[in-house]
């Protein structure tokens, strides 16, 4: 079974050298200022690790969206 892929979105713009300490999540910026941490979660404790990780920066979550795979895709 694959892992899910997952898009974790915070206030604020990280600098791109938190993503080692996201688990090589692919970070983005969006223009409202917040930055969207995307990757993959093998189970829901790696999941509520993640969230731990937010928690631990004193980022304020903005948002924690499961990424369906589409039909026939590789994701």
């Amino acid at each position: 079974m694959k892992p899910a892929r997952y898009q974790i979105r915070v206030e604020g713009q990280l600098d791109p050298h938190w993503s080692d300490w996201f688990g090589n999540f692919t970070l983005s910026h969006g223009q409202d200022g917040s930055t969207t941490l995307t990757g993959p979660v093998t189970d829901s404790a790696a999941l509520f690790g993640l969230l731990d990780r937010v928690r631990d920066t004193g980022l304020t979550l903005i948002s924690v969206n499961r990424i369906e795979r589409e039909e026939g895709g590789t994701q």
